[in-house]
């Protein structure tokens, strides 16, 4: 016979299911108050896709230089185009960034928005002098913005510069 103990076999260990319908929380709330642990594994890094963050500045000026030729052929807005061109400025940075360009240094993702922007109120220049055209006008480009809208033209290229400039920080 044999003298050792017996020992009664152990339990299996079934994880703890939550109930049909029942949702669980993968870890406490309480954890983000919790310093992070050096020696537990971090998740790598959103990688940076500039090419998408390109992508999303470039839709957004393209989108603010319909709304600048929307607001004066329909609205007939002109001091207005300021406040837009800033309102551009700023979104296209912000799109840039959020798109996949906010690992870039600040230098490069503001020079970046900066001529993004700037594009962008350019094209929208081109279209009010279109539509300028459309409605019988003669003028070349520069004679157009120079003569309806005169100092306005700088001022939005300028606003849309600096509001840019400031988003990509």
């Amino acid at each position: 016979m044999d003298d050792r103990p017996t020992t009664p076999p152990a339990a299996p260990v079934v994880a703890e299911r939550p109930a049909p319908g029942e949702r669980r929380l993968e870890r406490p709330p309480s954890d983000r108050y919790r310093e992070p642990d050096p020696e537990a594994p971090q998740p790598p890094p959103a990688p940076d896709v500039p090419a998408r963050g390109i992508a999303f500045a470039v839709v957004v000026a393209v989108i603010g230089a319909i709304a600048i030729t929307v607001a004066v052929g329909a609205f007939s807005i002109t001091a207005g185009l300021v406040v837009i061109a800033a309102v551009v400025g700023w979104y296209t940075a912000v799109a840039l960034r959020t798109g996949g360009a906010g690992g870039w240094p600040r230098s490069r993702r503001a020079t970046v928005a900066i001529v993004v922007a700037l594009a962008g109120i350019g094209l929208g220049q081109v279209g009010l002098w279109l539509l300028g055209r459309e409605e019988g006008g003669v003028l070349s480009l520069v004679d157009y913005l120079g003569e309806v809208f005169g100092v306005l033209v700088p001022l939005q290229l300028a606003a849309a510069a600096v509001a840019a400039w400031l988003a990509s920080r």
